[in-house]
């Protein structure tokens, strides 16, 4: 009985520090992720409220650059903005030292050139990106949180990448000429 009941403590533990996944189901095909709470857990936790409240449900990759990253969650196919809540606090340094680096597949808070700026868009590494890690203080750069990692669905952020882009809306370049819609990011249980 002791047995039994300390294994079924082990696999109820093993359950509760999984990672978070998400699907990101797009025109072009799903992209499996996995968020890491333990490494970035404000940024996740941000990422999931969005999730939660279908903000990014018909939003499209306004932003493709083939080798470097595809940034979506922030405007619609008519490139209208949608409203966001405040900010999240900057987690860069925090998850770079959890080993979260801006890597091909990963994702990470796009946001201005203020790093307490992100809100909703999100960007897929589609290459190795050092350069926007953080750098040693006091005056090195923030760089941008990473928070999740592609699991399944590269094929698909691959496709994305080489759309042809142009210009679109209020954009001078950069834009999908056809829309790359996310059609739903959902939890997968």
């Amino acid at each position: 009985m002791a047995l039994a009941l300390g294994l079924m403590v082990m696999a109820a533990t093993s359950h509760a520090q999984e990672a978070p996944k998400v699907k990101i189901a797009t025109n072009m095909g799903d992209i499996m992720v996995e968020l890491y709470p333990d490494k970035a857990p404000k940024t996740v936790a941000n990422f999931l409220q969005y999730v939660k409240d279908k903000h990014y449900n018909g939003t499209i990759f306004h932003r493709v650059i083939a080798n470097f990253m595809i940034q979506g969650g922030g405007y619609d196919a008519q490139y209208k903005e949608r409203a966001t809540r405040p900010p999240v606090p900057h987690e860069g340094r925090q998850a770079m030292t959890a080993g979260l680096k801006n890597q091909a597949g990963y994702l990470a808070m796009a946001r201005t050139n203020d790093p307490q700026s992100a809100t909703a868009q999100f960007f897929i590494n589609t290459v190795d990106n050092a350069f926007l890690d953080p750098t040693p203080i006091p005056e090195g750069s923030p760089g941008y949180t990473v928070f999740g990692k592609v699991t399944a669905g590269m094929d698909v952020v691959d496709r994305i990448r080489t759309t042809p882009t142009g210009m679109g809306g209020p954009f001078r370049t950069d834009v999908p000429k056809s829309p790359v819609v996310i059609l739903s990011i959902t939890l997968v249980q």
